[in-house]
């Protein structure tokens, strides 16, 4: 029930933002942009799944690239840090270790609407702190789909919104996947 109410509430803010979108007033067209364009973003994100039973919440930092390739679709290509903050069991001294993670992701980006796109990407995701965590291997395989909303604050500047779930594969031999519920919000420019 919590991680429906969590998935509504995170469309709910898209669906805003894209209404927003639509009111914008300018004559840039980020669906149709021929130049690259790069954003830096906060990436925030909840815990799913059995996940959400020894981590709290995620925070982190992306830059990425959108390359375009034809009218209304991008290739990009993504990297960044997040830290997954463990749980402290109250009334006992078991504390969970922070996950950090450093993702790297290509994908495609496609415009459907003029502001509105759907994203996909996937990637490698390295553990920082293997040792840590007594983890079998470092190095996993991340997937992310993601919908949002770029919104022109002037020029070729917008600010890229977008809600995904990213699945990063267990780096232990037998264990479950690091699946989250996120938000990043970019400033993006174009060159």
């Amino acid at each position: 029930m919590k991680t429906l109410f969590k998935i509504s509430s995170l469309a709910l803010v898209v669906t805003a933002l894209s209404f927003g979108a639509k009111a914008q007033t300018t004559s840039q067209n980020p669906s149709t942009s021929s130049s690259v364009r790069l954003s830096a973003g906060v990436d925030a994100g909840l815990p799913v799944g059995d996940f959400s039973d020894t981590h709290n919440w995620s925070i982190g930092g992306s830059l990425q690239a959108d390359i375009p390739v034809v009218k209304q679709l991008f290739v990009t290509v993504n990297g960044g840090y997040n830290n997954i903050f463990g749980k402290s069991i109250n009334g006992s001294s078991l504390n969970y270790t922070d996950v950090r993670l450093i993702p790297v992701k290509a994908g495609l980006k496609y415009f459907p609407l003029q502001n509105v796109y759907i994203q996909g990407e996937a990637g490698a995701s390295f553990l920082v702190n293997k040792s840590d965590l007594a983890a079998n291997s470092s190095t996993a395989f991340v997937y992310a789909p993601q919908v949002g909303v770029v919104l022109p604050v002037g020029g070729k500047n917008f600010i890229d919104a977008g809600v995904r779930f990213e699945n990063t594969q267990s780096f232990y031999t037998s264990g479950n996947s690091f699946s989250t519920l996120g938000l990043r919000v970019a400033y993006a420019f174009g060159l």
